[in-house]
């Protein structure tokens, strides 16, 4: 089983995924996980909404998520975003499913309300934050759909165990469905050829990243790309073997990264 997990930024061709996951799904089972951080914020800007990104006092960035911010994150990720993938897959002869991690209680975890985040030299606690972490996956529904030919596509939000919809970090959502679900092989195709050495150089592109240095790339991860070593790093720790890092921007996408055009970490 492969899991194939599509950055959420304005640039991804979900076509190109698309055409490459047709041929994918005749000799593997394929599950998608999808962002949509870019329709998100021109979703938010059109609603004079703006995304405001903070920073947790480790370095680590993230959307701080209120109601409206949420009721925004609900439009872009499992409206728009998650019916066009699924259309797009539809098209290249792929039976797909979108669901949220709401839909089944696909997605469940704990409302993390309290979030420390770094302005400045100053330390705040933020207590309306509508977001949390995964720690449980609806197995049996995912092992379902699979075992009768569908390719489920999952987007956030999840669930909380209060039944609140939380916003959650795909990266980590994605590690845990390694472990429940036992899959050994993790995709990650976003807007850079891989990991760089330098972030905004397109040409220092590190190719080879051995599991046992994950921590040692910190030092060149800048954002989001923090959180995707993280999580790269938690996937292994629960039983992933390979894990490939690529363009989701270029043609044949998968079949590139998969030829190593990319990052391979293992």
């Amino acid at each position: 089983m492969i899991l194939i997990k599509i950055g959420g930024g304005r640039k991804i061709n979900w076509e190109y995924i698309a055409e490459d996951v047709a041929q994918l799904v005749k000799k593997e089972k394929v599950i998608i996980v999808h962002g949509a951080s870019g329709i998100r914020d021109e979703v938010a800007k059109e609603l004079k909404a703006p995304t405001r990104t903070v920073v947790s006092p480790s370095g680590v960035s993230s959307v701080y998520t209120d109601q409206k911010a949420l009721d925004i994150f609900l439009m872009a990720y499992a409206g728009l975003v998650n019916k066009k993938i699924v259309a797009a897959l539809q098209k290249n002869g792929v039976n797909a499913v979108g669901l949220s991690g709401v839909d089944g209680r696909l997605w469940e975890g704990k409302r993390k309300s309290n979030l420390y985040v770094q302005e400045g030299n100053k330390t705040k606690l933020i207590t309306d934050n509508l977001t949390g972490k995964v720690e449980k996956i609806n197995t049996h529904l995912i092992n379902l759909l699979i075992k009768n030919n569908y390719v489920p596509v999952i987007c956030p939000p999840a669930i909380s165990h209060n039944n609140e919809i939380i916003n959650t970090d795909n990266d980590f959502a994605v590690a845990i469905m390694i472990k429940e679900l036992g899959i050994k092989t993790l995709i990650s195709l976003f807007e850079a050829p891989g990991m760089l050495e330098k972030a905004r150089d397109e040409k220092s592109l590190i190719s080879i990243i051995k599991r046992v240095q994950i921590d040692n790339y910190l030092q060149f991860a800048e954002g989001r790309m923090k959180k995707k070593l993280l999580g790269a790093k938690i996937a292994f720790e629960n039983g992933v073997k390979i894990v490939y890092w690529g363009d989701g921007r270029i043609k044949h996408p998968i079949k590139s990264v998969l030829a190593g055009k990319g990052t391979i970490i293992n």
